[in-house]
């Protein structure tokens, strides 16, 4: 009997997707192994199989998840179409986590779901932001409308059982909108992935944030709109219990996904339990957090990231000329700090990874490549990532433009942090194209990843981990053509998979080609892999390289503001220490 009870049980099928975007060839980014896992898929699974545990949908009705990220894996659309007609197309289609880049391709992947009458929500930070900082109908939303897309603007903890409620009964609503009720994430299901879609991320790693929100007013960002200015965090035993669940399935490498860490009030709680399971239980940590330029100034965190696992720290440091950074409102930075925050995580054997932004309203060609010079001699920076300064939407920078009716881009997949959507008071388009990705060759030229060796053998950091790293993010956007942050390993592409209003290739044309670009970069990536370990070799036996000193590893000194590029060469700089000195003379009294 309790076999015919489990037959007759409805199955409502639950599919998760997170979009890829288009290159600039028209084809889906994909990767036989992505870099980066995506914590919207964790976050909104591990809120979905609690639904499903908890039966939100009826005792007779089980909740079957697929989760797809596409930036690892192909979707097969007549698969699912199949799947959903076997189970009386019960079920509903989520594009989970939609950035403005990808907003396009995930109206793509709506179509076929749509054109079978299949129920489908969008959510993420394109439909987020745009709700929340423009007019409800700006940047493409109507394309929802009028596909009958569902929306979610917000967070899904405490409001999925609703929309799947909704999607069950036949009745999914235009619009969710939840900007103004951000909930609070502690105790809440945690960000979780399946195994299976783990392995198909570079390095086995998965994600989760232990907070949101951010109290600053960088005008680029978009976090600060979408969720909120008031921080949100989760507790010690979330965290814990997150790592356990993963540890269970042999994952132990988490992307930290907060945009400040060092923000977060528990910080300390966190890494005590981080720490705790490291060195009692034997969970071989491995962390990357993000921090701001100020993080050294907290006592023993630098200390404890360093005990609690961090491996890798990413910084976003933006620019080195003050004048950019009060243009963006991102005054916390202080360049006078730069330096010893570095030498703080250097001293510690920890991997710096910085955030760079090309286009500020002061930059020029050469005032780029200037400041590029100054941070590989004087900062102890490992690994910097160039992005184009975009208005993105959600941003105070973008809703500034549109109110003044400003041109920007209309493609929308473009907007990436990748190209130039906006004028630029000092630079053409072209200028500002060719100076960012000559910024990668400039940063990652074979003398300066030599110096990065050398440092890195002095400070105790990783070799094997650094090279990499170097590796990646030194040929990514010169064979790909492609941020490396949207890079994995071995590209796929199929001619069914381009933009539809492009025409579709010739697979006889098609397919030789991709074979031999395929070869050529792999040819070109095993060189840059051969020269980069040859050098790492011979610098690690060299005995020199464990006394390597350079002006960026030297200590800070008082007397340095007179001396180093970063603080005499803008107007910005010298001004950063003059105020330094008045409110150092200020309260010494």
């Amino acid at each position: 009997m309790s076999h015919v009870l489990e037959a007759a049980r409805r199955r409502f099928q639950l599919i998760l997707i997170k979009p890829s975007h288009y290159d600039d060839d028209g084809y889906v980014i994909r990767w036989w192994r992505a870099m980066i896992p995506s914590n919207s898929l964790a976050a909104l699974y591990g809120i979905a199989a609690e639904c499903a545990e908890r039966k939100v949908l009826g005792d007779d009705t089980a909740i079957d998840i697929t989760v797809i990220d596409e930036t690892n894996t192909r979707i097969d659309f007549a698969g699912l179409l199949a799947q959903f007609k076997r189970h009386d197309n019960f079920g509903m289609i989520a594009l989970v986590g939609v950035q403005t880049n990808q907003y396009p391709r995930a109206l793509d992947i709506a179509r076929p779901f749509r054109d079978a009458g299949l129920p489908v929500s969008i959510g993420g930070f394109h439909v987020s932001g745009c709700l929340s900082m423009l007019d409800g109908k700006a940047v493409g939303l109507d394309a929802c409308r009028d596909m009958g897309i569902s929306m979610f603007a917000g967070e899904a903890e405490g409001r999925l059982d609703m929309v799947l409620r909704d999607a069950a009964a036949g009745e999914l609503k235009p619009l969710y909108n939840f900007m103004n009720d951000l909930p609070g994430i502690g105790g809440t299901p945690v960000p979780f992935l399946p195994k299976d879609n783990i392995q198909r991320t570079l390095g086995l790693s998965t994600s989760f944030d232990a907070g949101r929100g951010c109290p600053y007013q960088c005008s680029f960002c978009t976090i600060i709109n979408v969720q909120g200015r008031k921080s949100r965090f989760r507790s010690a035993d979330d965290v814990e219990k997150l790592v356990r669940m993963n540890w269970a399935q042999g994952i132990h490498k988490f992307f930290i996904t907060d945009d400040n860490f060092a923000r977060n009030k528990d910080w300390e709680a966190i890494f005590d339990r981080l720490i705790e399971l490291k060195e009692r239980d034997g969970i071989p940590l491995g962390l990357m957090i993000q921090v701001d330029t100020l993080c050294h100034k907290i006592p023993n965190f630098i200390e404890k990231s360093r005990r609690a696992g961090v491996t890798r720290v990413f910084i976003g440091l933006e620019n080195v000329n003050p004048d950019n950074l009060t243009a963006a409102k991102k005054n916390q930075n202080k360049i006078t700090e730069y330096r010893k925050m570095l030498l703080a995580w250097k001293a510690q054997g920890i991997m710096t990874l910085a955030g760079y932004i090309l286009g500020f309203p002061a930059d020029t060609p050469e005032s780029i490549r200037r400041d590029i010079t100054i941070i590989q001699e004087e900062l102890p920076l490992d690994v910097i990532e160039f992005f184009i300064l975009t208005p993105l939407p959600g941003s105070e920078d973008h809703q500034v433009l549109w109110k003044k009716g400003v041109e920007m881009d209309a493609d929308l997949n473009i907007y990436d942090v990748e190209h130039v959507c906006t004028a630029h008071p000092k630079m053409s388009k072209q200028q500002w194209e060719d100076i960012y990705h000559e910024a990668w060759s400039l940063y990652y030229s074979p003398d300066h990843m030599k110096t990065l060796l050398r440092r890195a053998v002095a400070t105790g950091v990783p070799l094997a981990r650094l090279v990499k790293v170097l590796v990646s993010f030194a040929t990514t956007v010169p064979l790909e053509n492609v941020h490396p942050l949207q890079s994995g390993l071995l590209r796929l592409k199929t001619p069914s998979e381009r933009r539809p209003d492009l025409p579709r290739e010739n697979p006889l044309v098609f397919w030789p080609r991709f074979a031999w670009e395929t070869f050529r970069k792999h040819a070109s990536l095993a060189g840059t892999i051969i020269g980069l370990t040859i050098s790492a070799f011979l610098i690690s036996r060299d005995a020199k390289s464990k006394t390597y000193m350079d002006q960026a590893l030297t200590p800070v000194a008082d007397d340095e503001e007179e001396t180093l590029h970063l603080f005499t060469q803008t107007a910005g700089g010298a001004a950063a220490v003059n105020h330094v000195r008045k409110v150092a003379q200020l309260t010494a009294h």
